[in-house]
């Protein structure tokens, strides 16, 4: 009787704590959305703001290219995924494969959706810019949260790892040395007029 009862306590204990660790992780994943909208919002000025800045440049959009604004998401991403991984680095195993993949698919999706509501209208357009932003932002953190709290990227935490290392190594890089193609152009309205 006694032991089955100390089970029951058990049982009742671990779950009250795994309920908190998904409370404290969907409000650190709620304001890790508005931090990264706000923290990119501000990105996109601050190379203007500091005078064009050589390293604000690295870290921040120098031009209107897809490639530039794809920094707005990874950056202030990586910088809150680092805080959130040290502070849950004990309670929740696999944070920081939750966070590098969450971090990559969101920066990926950003020319995803620019180019495919591009292509689809012909143009671009100022809101659905910022919609492009947002939703990805979004989609980012909510991959993270789940995967945090089902830890099925365990398993490709050096993989993640790696990827958000060659993100932010070509982000240094192509700052300075974009190649000639049109990831790396900054666009204009025009470029996507539809031919009459």
């Amino acid at each position: 009787p006694h032991a089955h009862s100390f089970l029951i306590t058990a049982y009742t204990i671990i779950n009250e704590v795994l309920a908190m660790k998904d409370k404290c992780l969907k409000t650190y994943t709620i304001i890790g959305v508005f931090f990264v909208l706000a923290a990119g919002s501000l990105a996109h000025f601050l190379y203007d703001w500091t005078g064009s800045n050589a390293i604000a440049g690295l870290f921040v959009p120098v031009n209107e290219s897809v490639w530039e604004h794809m920094k707005l998401l990874f950056f202030p991403m990586l910088l809150y995924s680092a805080f959130g991984a040290w502070i849950y680095r004990r309670q929740i195993r696999c944070i920081v494969s939750a966070l590098c993949l969450g971090i990559t698919a969101g920066t990926l999706l950003i020319p995803v959706f620019f180019y495919a509501y591009t292509f689809i209208l012909g143009r671009n357009i100022f809101l659905l810019d910022i919609g492009t932003f947002v939703l990805s932002t979004v989609i980012a953190f909510r991959l993270a949260f789940q995967l945090a709290v089902s830890c099925r990227a365990k398993p490709y935490i050096l993989l993640s790892c790696v990827m958000v290392g060659v993100l932010f190594a070509c982000f240094l890089w192509f700052t300075n040395h974009p190649p000639d193609i049109g990831l790396f152009s900054a666009y204009a309205p025009s470029d996507f007029a539809l031919p009459c």
